[in-house]
């Protein structure tokens, strides 16, 4: 049986990339210009600044001057790489492409090695010298953000020699592993029925209206990850014991250390954090999948109805002009300055939508380099869940135009706020259509897909998280079997859903295709964290919306230059409260209220 969404998609004109603004193809001969002129203008920047701040009487000029050459260095290397990765992430099994971005790796990596130096001879500056330093040059102050974060790693620096031999090492162990993972996932082929199928289309149909659809989609899903199994059982214990011995050198106390310094952000917050998720399992997860179940008129929720759609409303495959439509149209409600931004999105080809076969699954918006633009990739089938993931991906694009201003050192913004435009936007996007929805069996419908995402968001990414350190703690202990990997998965998967969803042992294999695992550990912890703030900001909205919107983008256009507590205290935020978690999953808990009393009203 035909998808719908795909029938209605094919008449349309669906938008691709032009990533002209970072080179025109390929063989662009500027590619070959930006790699011999990184790598002369690092011997050069060597050639001046290594060993200079490691005495006494530099000038505070001086190491400004150091700062804006290394910008320039970054930015070059940044066109490269951001070229590189997006043509590789839209045709993952092309050998063209394969050895074009693992020539730029390697390349930029050697580049990277030149200038190692700089954050490590930065971070033996004695404090009291780099005070004073601020204290006499007004300008290089603006860079004490990003030199904090830097110095921040000073406990667990290695030797010059060892950091240089990490980085040049890694293209031979995690960057190839990841590679390793990345194209055998591309290349598999999901069967269902005479079809074969991605793993965009198959993990597509896991909310599909008719339930054996679901059910045929996620036993194929299951059998063909087995298939590859012990491929993907090798590359997660790889990479854990690959991190492990890093971490070992470095000095690091727990697996999760080193995010969080990435992160910014306290171990003792996102502990609050995860206490509060897991301490609210039953009133929100486990009472909404058994809602979910009356309301499907099923005893219990098979693991594969978890994201099924309510049966009695049919849901209208949504073209993807009405998408940008629905999306513009919120965001200019609330800021005409962000829809002007996200418009940019869609007339200039920042935006790849169409799903294809050699493209990368899911949804990412890439910020590239502050000179040019970031580019969102999608994998639009034309359902609602889809409008909210192009409105979550345009939040976060519009967030890293916001922060371009900022420079390369200064524009990336932490994990903990990172999330905050993209699930900000989503928000936004959910009360338009929920406000303009007059029928109660659509309102209702609405209500069930926004609770089934923010669940997805918050409690399912926590449940991620407590998978992923159980999985790095016990590899410390030794090699862990695929049987093992399956059971902590079916475990964490058990306590987070609740006792309304039965979990199959047969997707205890489902850990495979989650590519955070493999590429960024303990990244999702971000994904609650957002969820969780983004609540917090939109009942402040509720509650005083005059000049908010102000407010707001200038959390975005600050990127990394303040931290995420500093920006949450302009709305009278505090992450460190006792109450600050709990506001955020009442927000959930409400909307459960809500549909519970349209259910029963």
């Amino acid at each position: 049986m035909p998808n719908p969404a795909l029938s209605l998609l094919s008449d349309e004109n669906l938008p691709e990339w032009d990533l002209k603004d970072l080179y025109t193809s390929l063989n662009d001969p500027k590619i070959k210009d930006d790699l011999k002129a990184s790598s002369e203008q690092a011997m050069v920047f060597a050639g001046a600044y290594q060993g200079a701040f490691l005495k006494p009487e530099w000038e505070p000029a001086y190491l400004l001057q150091a700062i804006k050459d290394y910008e320039l260095i970054q930015e070059l290397l940044g066109r490269l790489i951001s070229f590189s990765g997006l043509m590789y992430y839209k045709n993952l099994n092309d050998p063209t492409v394969q050895q074009f971005h693992q020539k730029v790796q390697e390349q930029v990596t050697l580049v990277g090695g030149q200038l190692i130096f700089f954050n490590l001879e930065i971070n033996k500056i004695p404090e009291n010298l780099l005070q004073d330093a601020f204290a006499q040059n007004t300008e290089l102050q603006r860079y004490q953000p990003w030199l904090k974060r830097v110095r921040q790693f000073l406990p667990h620096q290695l030797s010059d020699e060892l950091e240089k031999l990490f980085l040049e090492k890694s293209l031979t162990a995690s960057h190839a592993w990841n590679r390793l993972y990345d194209e055998t996932l591309a290349s598999m082929r999901f069967k269902l029925g005479d079809q074969e199928l991605n793993l965009s289309q198959i993990t597509d149909l896991l909310s599909h209206p008719e339930r054996e659809k679901r059910q045929s989609a996620a036993l194929s899903l299951s059998h063909s990850l087995k298939e590859k199994i012990s491929l993907f059982t090798l590359v997660i214990n790889t990479l854990a014991k690959d991190k492990e011995i890093e971490d070992t050198w470095r000095h690091y106390n727990d697996p999760t250390s080193e995010r969080h310094l990435i992160n910014q952000v306290e171990p003792e917050v996102i502990d609050s954090l995860v206490k509060a998720v897991k301490g609210s399992y039953s009133r929100l997860s486990h009472r909404y999948y058994a809602l979910k179940a009356k309301l499907l008129g099923l005893d219990h929720l098979e693991y594969w109805d978890r994201n099924a759609p309510l049966a009695d409303v049919n849901e209208q495959p949504i073209s993807w002009l009405q998408a940008r439509k629905i999306v513009l149209t919120a965001y200019e409600e609330f800021s005409p300055v962000m829809a002007a931004i996200g418009q940019q999105f869609f007339d200039r080809y920042w935006i790849d939508v169409p799903p294809k076969d050699g493209k990368t699954s899911g949804a990412f918006s890439h910020a590239t380099i502050p000179s040019v633009h970031p580019y969102i990739l999608l994998n639009y089938q034309g359902k609602t869940r889809d409008v909210m993931t192009l409105a979550h991906e345009l939040g976060h694009g519009i967030h890293q135009v916001l922060a371009a201003k900022q420079g390369i050192l200064l524009s990336e913004t932490p994990l903990t706020l990172a999330e905050t435009a993209s699930v900000f936007g989503e928000m936004l996007i959910f009360q338009s259509l929920l406000k303009n929805a007059s029928d109660p069996l659509q309102r209702r419908r609405l209500l069930a897909a926004k609770i089934d995402d923010m669940l997805s968001t918050v409690v399912r990414q926590i449940a991620f998280y407590e998978f992923e350190k159980q999985v790095h703690e016990k590899r410390r202990q030794g090699e862990l079997s695929f049987a093992e990997l399956g059971q902590t998965w079916l475990q964490t998967q058990k306590e987070a859903l609740g006792p309304a969803v039965n979990i199959d042992p047969v997707v205890c294999t489902y850990w495979a295709y989650v590519s955070h695992f493999i590429h960024s550990p303990f990244y999702v912890y971000a994904y609650a964290f957002g969820d969780c703030l983004v609540n917090s900001l939109y009942a402040v909205y509720q509650k005083k919306p005059e000049g908010f919107a102000d407010l707001y983008l200038n959390l975005l256009s600050a990127g990394g230059s303040k931290r995420y507590d500093e920006l949450l205290l302009t709305f009278g935020l505090r992450s460190d409260h006792p109450d600050f978690w709990d506001q955020g999953l009442t927000m959930i808990s409400d909307f459960i209220d809500q549909l519970e009393a349209l259910v029963n009203g």
